[in-house]
C-alpha cells in the first residue's frame, strides 16, 4: 500500500520525485495493490515481508519515471515517505523469478488486476471512455526498441536495427483522448507486424480491459 501522503502549499522547499505521486495516489485510489494482493496471493511466500503485488506496483512506479532495469527501485526505496516500504534488489529479483515461474497465471492475475481498477475508475465522474459513433476505437500497433544483443528474444528488425517488436492495443483516442494503454505482447525484433495470431491475442487482452457495456 503506498502512503496518503499530506502536503502544505505554504511550506518552501522541494521534494524529490514528488511529481510520481500522481502514479501512486492513481494506483491507491484505484485500489491496485490490493487487486493484485488477492491475484497473485499464491505468489506470496510464507515468512516474506515484500508482497510480489507492492513489488510489481513499484516497478511500474519506477518505469513511469524513466528507470530501466530493476535495480532502478532504489529512487523509491530512498524516499519511504512516498512511496512506502520498498524491497531491495534481492528481494525484487526472487520475487520476478518467482512470477517467471508461472508466468501464464502471473499475467492473468495482473491483468485482472487492471481490469478491476479500470472498473473502479469507470464508476468515477469522467471514467468512462469517449464513444466514436457509439463504439470504443481500439488502436493496435507494433514499434520497435533497439536494444543490445545480449537481451533476451533480442533479434534483428526489418528496419536493420536490433531489438524488439512489441505489439500494443490502445484505446481512447481522437479529440479529448488520453490513448489508454489496454495490452502488450512481448516479441522478439524480428517478429512481424502482421501477424495474425499475434494481432488477436493482442486484442483479446484488450477486449478483456473493457467494460463489457461499452
Amino acid at each position: 500500500m503506498y502512503p496518503k501522503v499530506k502536503y502544505r502549499s505554504r511550506v518552501g522547499g522541494s521534494v524529490s520525485s514528488a511529481g510520481l505521486l500522481l502514479v501512486t495516489e492513481t494506483a491507491r485510489v484505484l485500489g491496485v495493490v490490493e487487486a493484485l494482493d488477492v491475484e497473485l496471493a499464491g505468489f506470496m511466500r510464507p515468512t516474506a515481508f515484500h508482497s510480489p503485488a507492492k513489488a510489481v506496483c513499484d516497478l511500474a512506479v519506477m518505469l513511469a519515471a524513466g528507470g530501466a532495469c530493476p535495480a532502478d527501485v532504489a529512487m523509491l526505496r530512498a524516499r519511504p515517505h512516498l512511496f512506502g516500504p520498498v524491497a531491495s534488489d534481492p528481494t525484487v529479483s526472487r520475487i520476478i523469478g518467482d512470477l517467471a515461474a508461472d508466468v501464464d497465471v502471473a499475467i492473468a492475475g495482473i491483468a485482472a488486476a487492471r481490469a478491476g481498477a479500470r472498473a473502479t475508475a469507470r464508476l468515477m465522474p469522467g471514467g468512462h471512455l469517449p464513444l466514436v459513433d457509439g463504439h470504443v476505437i481500439v488502436d493496435i500497433d507494433a514499434t520497435l526498441i533497439t536494444c543490445h544483443s545480449e537481451k533476451e528474444l533480442a533479434a534483428p528488425t526489418f528496419k536493420r536495427g536490433f531489438g524488439f517488436h512489441p505489439m500494443l492495443a490502445f484505446a481512447d483516442h481522437g479529440g479529448g483522448g488520453t490513448g489508454s494503454p489496454l495490452a502488450v505482447l512481448l516479441r522478439p525484433g524480428n517478429a512481424g507486424s502482421n501477424t495474425a495470431s499475434d494481432h488477436i491475442w493482442v486484442l483479446d487482452a484488450a477486449v478483456a480491459q473493457l467494460d463489457p457495456q461499452q
